[in-house]
Parts: structure tokens; C-alpha cells; sequence
């Protein structure tokens, strides 16, 4: 049987309430829209190109996100030593090159668990808790959080179209 991405509905936003909870509720609703777009594709749909010479595929950005929320939340925020599972230090779309669509669902499964980790990392801590980012200098918790949200409602976008353009599918 060939796996396919689950279904998945994203909840609605939340239109009142405290900051952080609101900014949790966005951040996974962004992460829900994600995966609905990968939602019922095989590891070969995902895996497609979606305009070549461009690499950028559906599975690409699995990996990318998976990176981001690794190397945001668990080495920046929570100090682990950890590197991302598909970057290539130095260069960046390491993400992007040598996809195997056989490994699509543990990889969809790897963006889960890393999702997972980052509420762990991020739980407790406090909007005005800073650490240090390597490059920027100290960066807040609110900060990751409006960032991860910028990250995936760019990456929606993308996969939006990568997604019409593979079926037709749109999540209008």
C-alpha cells in the first residue's frame, strides 16, 4: 500500500484572548495549513518540482520547516546541541536536494516529532525571555514566535500553489 500524507483541518484562529495563547494558536494553525496542503499526496507528489529549474517541492519544504523549527526552538532557544537534519552547513536549499520520495513519511513524521519538540523547548519560558541568536544578538520568545509565523505563512503560500499545481487542489 502506498502512504499517503493524512488529512488534516486547520482550527480556527483565535479572534480574542491573551497574547500568548493567540500567538501559540497561529503559529499552529500556520503549521495545520501546511500540512493540509500535503494532505492525500503520495512521497512521489510531494517530492515533485513544482517549476523547474526551481527545486522547490512540497517535500523540500517538510524538510526545510523541519529544520527551522529544530534549529529555532531547540538549538537557538532551548541551547541543545543540535544541528538541522537536511541542511548543509555553509550553503543554503540543502533541504531541497536529494529527495527520495520513498522516505517521505518519516520524514512528514520527522516535522511532526520536531513540531513536538518545539513546544517542549518553548513551554514555560516567557514572551520577554531572550537568548542569543548568532547572528542578531539577543532575540525574545515573542520575536520566535511572530518569526515562525512569518516563516510558514511564506512557505503556505508556496505550497498553495505547488499543491494546484500538482491536482488542482486549492485550500480556498
Amino acid at each position: 500500500m502506498t502512504w499517503t500524507a493524512p488529512e488534516v483541518t486547520p482550527a480556527d484562529e483565535p479572534l480574542l484572548g491573551a497574547e500568548r495563547p493567540m500567538l501559540e494558536a497561529w503559529l499552529d494553525r500556520h503549521r495545520a495549513t501546511f500540512l493540509a496542503n500535503c494532505a492525500g499526496l503520495t512521497g512521489e507528489q510531494l517530492a515533485l518540482e513544482s517549476a523547474p529549474p526551481s527545486n522547490l517541492s512540497l517535500l523540500g519544504l517538510i524538510r526545510h520547516l523541519t529544520d527551522v523549527e529544530r534549529v529555532w526552538f531547540r538549538r537557538r532557544l532551548a541551547g541543545e546541541d543540535v544541528q538541522g537534519l537536511y541542511s548543509v552547513p555553509g550553503r543554503s536549499g540543502g533541504a531541497f536536494e536529494g529527495l527520495d520520495p520513498s522516505r517521505a513519511e518519516a520524514e512528514y513524521a520527522a516535522l511532526g516529532a520536531e513540531i513536538i519538540e518545539s513546544r517542549a523547548a518553548a513551554a514555560g519560558r516567557d514572551l520577554d525571555d531572550t537568548f542569543v541568536h548568532e547572528r542578531a544578538g539577543e532575540t525574545s520568545v515573542r520575536w520566535l514566535y511572530i518569526h515562525l509565523i512569518e516563516e510558514y505563512a511564506q512557505h503556505n503560500g508556496h505550497a498553495d500553489l505547488i499543491r494546484e499545481r500538482i491536482d488542482g487542489r486549492t485550500n480556498k
